[in-house]
């Protein structure tokens, strides 16, 4: 059965087949959901459209950010350490250097480690409030 299966299998693209799923969200652990998402909707935009008090949802141009509660978090400790990031958001800005201190005022840090500069990468990572990293990205 195995070997059948094998030889009649094509990627997906080559099937013309829909999608078996449909993306939903990309959800965050955090200390905080509500004051994540809310850090987020300053950044982003968008609206928070559903609130309890272990999971908020934020609706960014259709596409759903979740912030799930969890009790005992700890900080990603990116780009070395025990609790290395297991994701991150890529946000694309028109002047890095005009959303940065705004970033900051709402409670981003700027990370130590800047891969991008170096090479010069047009991307530079920070810290959201409860420690995740996010780059602000510039074509």
């Amino acid at each position: 059965m195995l070997r059948s299966l094998l030889r009649s299998w094509r990627p997906v693209a080559d099937c013309g087949a829909m999608s078996l799923a449909r993306m939903r969200s990309v959800v965050i652990d955090c200390p905080d959901p509500k004051a994540l998402a809310e850090f987020y909707r300053a950044v982003l935009g968008g609206e928070v459209t559903f609130v309890e008090s272990d999971w908020v949802v934020l609706t960014v141009d259709g596409l759903r950010l979740a912030f799930q509660l969890v009790e005992d978090f700890a900080a990603p400790t990116w780009p070395h350490g025990e609790r290395p990031q297991q994701f991150h958001l890529d946000v694309t800005v028109d002047d890095v250097d005009a959303v940065e201190p705004r970033v900051l005022a709402l409670g981003a840090t700027k990370h130590e480690v800047q891969p991008g500069q170096a090479a010069g990468d047009s991307f530079r990572v920070y810290l959201d409030p409860a420690g995740h990293p996010f780059c602000l990205c510039w074509d």
